[in-house]
């Protein structure tokens, strides 16, 4: 499979535990079973700063009780390079996000944008395979690293991208300015806000997700897909929920 190892997986020598809750959804939701996060990252560089990032990301959230899965993008090919798309990473890919509840997105900046690399990846995930829509209701944080002062271009670019995507980005982002200073010779992050932010933004990507799971299928339920479908809704029952009755609308065929 196309997934990274997480190096000392459960090893946060930045993190104090002393303020850090380890299931910050508690009150919101049952973490059981765990929320599903799949990560991405922008760079093939040997040592890259957002895989780096990335994975300091993963280990908060299996701190905060979730699974994580970190695709490695070392093989992928650009869109439409193969005919139907008929590539194991690109049907990877798309299996992990399926699979996911959550995704994590970070890209280095480059240029002012997103890397090529950041783009493909997610071009490789369309709105829809046939009946199943890989990207549709889940929750999104989005991260970025950069070479030089603190920039916002590519995390604003990676919220447009979720929004098309049909996801649910979470306020909180993160950005972290002159990455080569930020990481020590491990490729560990140093104490810093910079890392405190992700933090914050793991934490607040697992109360959306938790919070959210028992709404994504109504949150996400379309009229023009329904139309399509020729799903037709249960009058009846509409008119129920709309008096303040606890009964879902029904689709019936």
């Amino acid at each position: 499979m196309r997934l990274r190892t997480l190096n000392d997986p459960d090893h946060l020598p930045a993190l104090d535990p002393a303020y850090a809750y380890q299931r910050p959804a508690a009150l919101l939701g049952p973490n059981d079973p765990p929320p599903r996060i799949l990560l991405l990252y922008g760079s093939l560089r040997r040592r890259s700063f957002s895989r780096l990032a990335t994975e300091e990301a993963a280990r908060l959230l299996r701190y905060f009780g979730a699974e994580v899965r970190i695709f490695d993008p070392s093989d992928l090919p650009f869109p439409d390079q193969v005919t139907g798309d008929k590539h194991p990473a690109v049907e990877e890919l798309r299996e992990h996000s399926v699979w996911s509840e959550g995704q994590v997105w970070c890209s280095p900046e480059r240029h002012g944008q997103i890397t090529g690399l950041m783009k493909a990846q997610i071009d490789h995930l369309p709105l829809a395979i046939g009946s199943i829509r890989p990207t549709q209701g889940r929750t999104l944080a989005v991260m970025q690293v950069s070479g030089g002062s603190q920039s916002f271009n590519a995390v604003n670019t990676l919220r447009i991208l979720g929004r098309w995507m049909r996801m649910f980005t979470i306020p909180n982002q993160s950005s972290v300015a002159k990455a080569y200073d930020e990481f020590d010779a491990a490729g560990r992050m140093k104490p810093s806000s910079y890392y405190d932010r992700i933090v914050d933004v793991m934490e607040e990507l697992v109360r959306f997700t938790i919070l959210m799971r028992p709404q994504v299928a109504q949150l996400t339920d379309r009229y023009s897909e329904r139309k399509a479908a020729g799903e037709r809704v249960n009058v009846a029952g509409d008119l129920a929920a709309a008096a303040g009755a606890v009964i879902a609308p029904e689709k019936v065929t």
